[in-house]
C-alpha cells in the first residue's frame, strides 16, 4: 500500500518582500537580481542576513516604502518580488 500526501509533496515557496505585510519586519535572505541591481540595492542596505520593514504602499500600491539600514526606501513591487526574506 502506498500513500501520498500532497501538501508534503509541494515544494514551500519562498517568501520575498512584496509578501511582507505593511508593518511586519523580516530578515533579507538573498537578493534574486542581476549584480548589478543586486550591488545598487546592497549600497541601499539590503544586505543580507539584515532585517527590513515593511513601511507603507502608494495609494495605487505601488511602489512601496522599506525601512532598511535607518532609511526609507521606495521599491517597485516588480523588483521587490525578487528579494527573498525570512521571518525573524
Amino acid at each position: 500500500m502506498q500513500l501520498s500526501f500532497k501538501a508534503a509533496s509541494r515544494k514551500r515557496q519562498a517568501a520575498t518582500l512584496a509578501d511582507l505585510p505593511a508593518g511586519s519586519e523580516a530578515v533579507i535572505d538573498r537578493l534574486d537580481l542581476p549584480e548589478d541591481l543586486a550591488s545598487r540595492l546592497m549600497e541601499l542596505g539590503f544586505i543580507p542576513g539584515h532585517p527590513v520593514a515593511a513601511a507603507r504602499n502608494a495609494p495605487g500600491g505601488d511602489p512601496r516604502v522599506f525601512r532598511v539600514e535607518g532609511a526609507e526606501i521606495a521599491l517597485r513591487r516588480e523588483t521587490a518580488r525578487h528579494i527573498l526574506i525570512r521571518k525573524n
